[in-house]
């Protein structure tokens, strides 16, 4: 059974900067990609960012392009995975979710993510 820790998040004002933590621990697969995932108030999940196993390959939505920043720990068994929020706007705020899903590479589908952390807040104020 693959356990996910997310931190990190917090309240900042717009144009600030945040960087969440998540951490697979368990039973973990041989071969994972990560990603997170934001769920907005009054909304449906929507894919923030992911990246492989490999950590080579990495995809954003457009919305974050060129603000956020994912990345994966090459040390210790790629198991924590950060998000670099950078410039961060009061549209993002959510709860960001880290999935993790068996195999080298990711996927933009919620569906596709067997294992989730709890969560963490980011508020971001105008």
């Amino acid at each position: 059974q693959v356990q996910l820790m997310e931190s990190g998040g917090g309240l900042v004002q717009a144009g600030g900067s945040l960087r969440l933590s998540c951490v697979a621990y368990g039973r973990t697969f041989t071969t994972y990609a990560l990603c997170w995932f934001g769920r907005a108030p009054g909304k449906e999940g929507e894919f923030v960012a992911g990246i492989s196993w490999s950590g080579s390959n990495t995809y954003y939505a457009d919305s974050v392009e060129g603000r956020f920043t994912i990345s994966r720990d090459a040390a210790n068994a790629k198991n924590t995975v950060y998000l670099e929020m950078n410039s961060l706007k009061p549209e993002d705020t959510a709860i960001y979710y880290c999935a993790a899903r068996q195999g080298a590479t990711m996927t933009v589908f919620e569906y596709e993510y067997g294992y989730w952390g709890q969560g963490t807040q980011v508020t971001v104020s105008s």
